[in-house]
């Protein structure tokens, strides 16, 4: 995992929780991945949005 170790990534956690709260973490993981399934769904699929100006 991005040439993470186990340690490193306890760390992250530990950091993670300590600045947000543990009552907030869910709340961030269930946005993020929200908005990475948004993303990923946009890559395959672009809009129309996005048409060049002449």
């Amino acid at each position: 995992m991005f040439g993470l170790g186990w340690p490193e990534v306890g760390v992250i956690i530990i950091v993670a929780i300590l600045i947000f709260g543990p009552k907030k973490i869910p709340e961030l993981g269930s946005t993020l991945g929200k908005t990475l399934r948004g993303f990923k769904e946009e890559l395959k699929n672009p809009s129309d949005d996005s048409e060049p100006e002449s």
